[in-house]
């Protein structure tokens, strides 16, 4: 007697029934297998950009926003500070280094950010082809630029003003890309990265663009007011953060000195990230919370199902029994019945866990480039099979003892 296709014949004599219960089941592993994925993708991100960096220097405002906009550069960063007081700031000997960041610009939503080959060290990025950048206007840009861009060592481009791709132009000075990095699933395959001077040039060339228009209207121009002005700028250069790696744990009372004692502002990446984690937390064991309920609900509706399908099929089971099936045999059957169940839920939440990820992947590459789609089978995934096996199972399992209750010649006689 071949039990699972009998089983199976089973749940298939009770569509609807069979599908609520594969249904709920399969909600209830969707949202868990989801929240698994995404924690781990966000998780990893985070952790894998953060690492290394101890602090970060810039302006006075929201420490999440410093944070996120000079590691993660998924946030406006927060402004400029000058780069004379950033190095006094950063000759402590605690300090063993210290990045400068300046960013402002992108190309097609790419953020172009000034930086010096500390920051690719830093990240473990090498060039694939091509060179690093030696002089003012280039650029070696990551892998996922150059693949969304069709960008090419050689090629030449305009930067658009600000973080959003519709900014204004700066079509009078372009930068030239003379390196291609290797993919490294950090921040720098989605960045173009230029010498921080770079950034100053192209800014003050738009400056000097806009005074000459004002000197051609102007008759009465100062030419000693303007030679002034330029000194001023060159010893007020500015930069937007400092990305800094103190050499050993000691350096962390610094933050609270530059805190009280300057105009800066120093974020303590770990910190800031911990504590979002944590208000995100609640939501997502919120979630978690409600797809365990709804697998509960699952089980119960497997237990109802199977309960009244024992009812219903009280003289066909009676009947097989006096054919020779053993009651063991009728039990595991009726055990089967929720395994399939059950096993149906979990392979479909899983398929419908990768769906949804992939979703919110492609949502968040289309903004922030990043990239979150990594389909494998978590090692938690594991355990919510057995979870989900040993709901069916139970739900099964109660309703089946009936068959050892069963009286074959009185269930036969009634019918």
């Amino acid at each position: 007697m071949n039990l699972f296709r009998i089983s199976w014949s089973n749940l298939r004599d009770k569509p609807l029934s069979s599908f609520l219960s594969g249904l709920l089941m399969t909600f209830g592993i969707t949202i868990i297998s989801l929240l698994l994925l995404l924690n781990k993708q966000l998780d990893d991100q985070f952790r894998k950009n953060i690492r290394g960096i101890d602090m970060v220097l810039g302006a006075k405002g929201s420490p999440l926003q410093l944070i996120l906009s000079s590691i993660y550069q998924i946030d406006s960063p927060v402004g400029n500070i000058p780069l004379e007081e950033a190095e006094r700031l950063t000759r402590n000997p605690m300090i063993k280094t210290a990045i400068p960041l300046s960013m402002g610009d992108n190309y097609r939503s790419f953020r172009i950010v000034g930086t010096n080959k500390k920051y690719l060290d830093h990240f473990g990025a090498t060039v694939a082809q091509g060179k690093l950048f030696q002089q003012d206007l280039e650029t070696v840009i990551g892998p996922r630029v150059a693949e969304v861009t069709g960008l090419k060592v050689g090629d030449t481009f305009a930067s658009s003003h600000g973080l959003d791709e519709e900014g204004e132009a700066h079509a009078d000075s372009k930068y030239k890309v003379v390196g291609i990095l290797s993919p490294t699933n950090t921040v720098t395959d989605q960045l173009i990265l230029t010498p921080v001077s770079s950034v100053w040039a192209i800014h003050e060339h738009g400056e000097h663009h806009e005074e000459g228009e004002a000197h051609e209207e102007e008759e009465h121009h100062d030419h000693e007011a303007g030679e002034a002005h330029e000194e001023e700028h060159e010893e007020h250069r500015e930069i937007t953060s400092m990305l800094i790696k103190f050499r050993n744990p000691m350096g962390m009372m610094l933050a609270r000195g530059i805190n009280s004692n300057s105009k800066l502002q120093a974020a303590l990446p770990n910190i800031e990230i911990n504590r979002l984690f944590s208000l995100l937390g609640v939501g997502v064991e919120t979630l978690r919370g409600l797809a365990i309920v709804i697998m509960l609900i699952s089980g119960i509706s497997v237990f109802v199902s199977l309960y009244n399908s024992l009812k219903e099929r009280r003289y066909e089971m009676a009947l097989m029994l006096s054919m020779g099936a053993t009651r063991a045999q009728l039990f595991g059957m009726l055990l089967l019945e929720g395994l399939v169940l059950a096993l149906i839920g979990f392979v479909l939440g899983i398929l419908l866990s990768r769906v949804g990820l992939w979703l919110f992947s492609s949502s968040v590459s289309s903004e922030y480039h990043y990239n979150l789609a990594a389909f494998g089978i978590l090692p938690e995934e594991w355990i919510l099979l057995g979870v989900a096996l040993l709901i069916g199972l139970l739900a099964a399992a109660l309703p089946a003892l009936g068959v050892y209750r069963m009286n074959i010649s009185r269930t036969l006689a009634e019918e």
